[in-house]
């Protein structure tokens, strides 16, 4: 593909105009060879723009001049993104339904299905147009989908959830597995609190491997419009996750916690139950919350307050040893005097 093209299709302005510049493919910066092209978003990598093999590189607009071909724009990571689509494009499965797969004749299904080896789908199941199931997948009964759903093996959906358009679920994603409720009886013993509600996904959203979306008590856990949830995340009963949030590995959300518009929980982060999380909020990687955080904050630590403070705190930490010993110092001299 000519540079020039690669340039028109992502928006970028290339610099210098070498627009028959032909490129293979896309690299890493630091393993890009000549014929191909790798980008730069991270200040860090700068100094790899001098010694890389690669014919043409992605920068921002404000990067230093280079001895190469250059993509300039406002947003690298997302022309990255947008470049390897140009290269490598997604599997494509046949349509149609396996021998193997058992779908219930109560089963409703859009067009250009494509369901794969040994895949279930239970009575009164509602699917949109243009739906993949890979091999594996079970559908639970009462299960309504929207269009270009696609699961890869081992997706599990319970009972009565709801998924809107253009979801994609990894490997191993159980949406409306029972939420973790237990009550104790007049003898001390656990009982099992049944979990009458379901699980609500909007239009957009990717759920990584091995997560689980707990089903409410009563009502709905819902994951909001454009939300991505890495793996390992747990989403328990009742939670509300608001649009576009972003859930990295290994994050746990406790039952009734609500979570606003844009918010991001780095990973293993943790938010105790009935917590309230507004808009635009950071939470840092291991922090864990302790009560309700307002809209645009960024929080780290365990209980999590202010990231500044946290790491004037972090700083202070470091020199205790040194600061016990003065204060042990002092106090020897004091009883001299």
């Amino acid at each position: 593909m000519k540079l020039k093209d690669i340039a028109s299709r992502i928006g970028a302005r290339l610099e210098p105009p070498d627009a028959e510049t032909e490129i293979t493919g896309i690299a890493a910066i630091e393993s890009a060879a000549p014929g191909e092209i790798a980008f730069i978003a991270n200040p860090k990598y700068a100094p790899s723009a001098k010694t890389t093999q690669a014919s043409a590189l992605i920068v921002d607009e404000s990067f230093p001049d280079l001895d190469k071909p250059t993509l300039r724009t406002k947003n690298p990571h997302f022309a990255y993104a947008q470049t390897v689509s140009l290269f490598h494009q997604a599997p494509r499965y046949e349509v149609g339904i396996h021998p193997t797969a058992v779908v219930h004749p109560a089963a409703r299904i859009g067009r250009n299905a494509s369901i794969g080896a040994y895949v279930t789908i239970e009575a009164d199941v509602e699917i949109g147009d243009n739906c993949t199931l890979l091999p594996y997948v079970c559908l639970y009964r009462g299960v309504k989908i929207g269009n270009n759903f696609f699961a890869h093996s081992h997706v599990a959906v319970r009972e009565r959830c709801q998924i809107g358009n253009h979801v994609l679920l990894h490997n191993h994603v159980v949406i409306g597995s029972d939420g973790f409720g237990f009550a104790k009886d007049d003898e001390g013993r656990w009982q099992k609190i049944l979990q009458t509600g379901i699980v609500v996904i909007e239009d957009d959203v990717e759920v990584q491997a091995n997560s689980c979306i707990d089903r409410a008590s009563m009502g709905e856990t819902r994951i909001g419009r454009g939300t991505k949830i890495d793996n390992l995340v747990q989403v328990a009963h009742n939670c509300v996750v608001g649009e576009n949030a972003m859930l990295c590995s290994q994050v746990g959300i406790a039952g009734s916690s609500e979570l606003g518009k844009d918010v991001i929980l780095a990973g293993q982060a943790g938010v105790a139950g009935h917590c309230k999380v507004g808009d635009k909020v950071v939470i840092t990687a291991k922090s864990g919350t302790h009560g309700d955080i307002p809209a645009g904050a960024m929080v780290s630590g365990i209980p999590a307050f202010d990231n500044k403070q946290w790491l004037r705190s972090v700083a202070i930490f470091n020199k205790l040893p040194e600061l016990a010993k003065s204060v042990r110092a002092a106090a020897k001299s004091t009883r001299k005097d």
